[in-house]
């Protein structure tokens, strides 16, 4: 199998920016009167990273790139939780509170984080390399923005709905704050940011793609690639 010279550098900033994501998305912030989780700033890097892998490196190793992250953010998430459950020092305990109302996750935000990652970032690889196919290599601005689009449209949806739609019936813990009749209007919200921010971002796509395609002597095209999302393997 072939080894490349970036390849863990790739996956090295798509993994930090899903954990550091999943950290900050507990502080909600105002920008120009939208209502965001923090992790706005940097979760889209994520998908443009996701870009450059499926477009240098081919969707095999995408897709082997994204459950690699989702076992990494699934490791933080047990770390912080038993770190959490932890008794604290006699003179930490006043902490205790700061840590779990920061750090701590509920059930249903965990699943839905979880769900939305999965279907969201292979949606965006596979659209990705089917694109690539069909407009034979040009229009790479086209393939990352269609990409995104889509995925973040999915993680979004999932994401929302999943997670912070309010149910009742479910314990208080667990029954999400988002009345039904603002489900639409905070999803459009969050995916149009998200695309938008990696539209901006498709200069900085154009100048990684460029130059890891030279650096590492590979353009892949998914031609005969098995895009069944469960199969582990870095090639075919």
């Amino acid at each position: 199998m072939r080894s490349y010279k970036y390849l863990s550098w790739v996956t090295a900033i798509f993994v930090t920016c899903l954990i550091v994501a999943n950290i900050i998305a507990v502080k909600l912030i105002d920008v120009g009167g939208l209502i965001l989780p923090a992790a706005v700033i940097i979760f889209p890097i994520s998908y443009i990273f996701g870009d450059v892998l499926t477009e240098v490196y081919g969707y095999a190793r995408a897709r082997q790139v994204i459950w690699i992250g989702f076992a990494c953010n699934l490791l933080a998430v047990i770390a912080i939780a038993f770190g959490g459950a932890l008794p604290p020092a006699s003179f930490w305990a006043s902490n205790q509170p700061a840590y779990d109302a920061i750090l701590g996750f509920t059930p249903r935000l965990l699943a839905a984080s979880f769900i939305a990652y999965l279907g969201g970032e292979f949606l965006n690889s596979f659209v990705l390399a089917r694109m690539k196919i069909s407009t034979n290599g040009r229009y790479l601005w086209a393939r990352t923005i269609g990409s995104t689009l889509i995925g973040q449209l999915a993680d979004s949806s999932v994401f929302i709905t999943l997670g912070l739609l309010r149910v009742t019936g479910l314990p208080a813990a667990l029954q999400g704050a988002l009345p039904p009749e603002a489900l639409p209007g905070t999803i459009a919200t969050q995916w149009l940011f998200k695309s938008a921010y990696e539209a901006l971002a498709t200069p900085l796509t154009y100048v990684a793609v460029n130059r890891l395609k030279r650096a590492e002597g590979v353009d892949v095209f998914d031609r005969d690639t098995n895009f069944n999302p469960f199969r582990l393997e870095a090639s075919g």
